[in-house]
């Protein structure tokens, strides 16, 4: 079955870029020109992954990622000709899985969309396995997650980080790395991608029940699982 597309931008010129693109590498597209529309077909056409741009009538590109986020792990790329540090950061806080600044070349776009598909489907390929540090469970062949027996829901992008880390506690990973494995491509060079996903993976792995604050920052390198925190 042909994954499907949604194609979310107010210029339409860009949407039919965007759509022969991706028709011609044999994706299904479905298409809207503002935030409140594009919500309505998520919700009754169940895409596989959302091309999303920022600036839109009606509500804007983060508005939709925060509801969207509310529910789902689905996978979001944002466009935006916002180019700033902190604009991109805002996006990957909201939970989106990548975020490519205008101009841009749609093949770029259609291997970032082939990468991060292929890392949300691997886990119905992959034999079945469970990484267990303490009180966290992370099934990789359900792509679940629990800690202290509460689900926790992460993006694609979160859980691939969280397992690297956890397979290999002690390891200091630098943020190169770690987006590399994640993501299985290196693209920009934007190290701080790295730090906007771990922020939301920490802010959803706590609880009231306890601190596990076992992503330990290791400051001018970047980032290990300290098993002993879990403990």
């Amino acid at each position: 079955m042909r994954e499907k597309i949604l194609i979310v931008d107010d210029e339409k010129k860009m949407v039919k870029i965007l759509k022969a693109a991706l028709d011609n590498e044999g994706y299904d597209t479905v298409e809207a020109y503002d935030g409140e529309a594009a919500l309505e077909i998520w919700r009754r056409q169940n895409p596989d992954l959302v091309v999303l741009d920022v600036m839109m009538p009606r509500m804007d590109g983060f508005e939709f990622c925060r509801r969207v986020r509310e529910t789902s792990d689905i996978p979001i790329i944002i466009l935006s000709a916002k180019t700033e540090e902190l604009d991109k950061l805002d996006g990957l806080g909201l939970g989106a899985d990548d975020y490519i600044t205008k101009p841009f070349s749609p093949r770029e776009l259609v291997a970032r969309i082939r990468a991060l598909l292929r890392r949300f489907e691997a886990r119905k390929d992959s034999p079945e396995q469970v990484v267990a540090q303490g009180p966290l469970v992370i099934d990789i062949d359900k792509h679940k997650v629990e800690i202290d027996g509460r689900v926790v829901a992460l993006t694609p992008t979160e859980f691939s980080l969280l397992r690297v880390l956890a397979s290999q506690p002690e390891r200091v990973f630098s943020r190169r790395e770690l987006i590399e494995a994640a993501q299985g491509e290196f693209f920009d060079g934007y190290d701080r991608t790295v730090d906007a996903h771990i922020g939301n993976m920490r802010k959803k792995l706590a609880s009231d029940a306890g601190d596990w604050s076992f992503i330990e920052t290791v400051y001018g390198v970047g980032y290990r699982f300290n098993a002993e925190k879990t403990v």
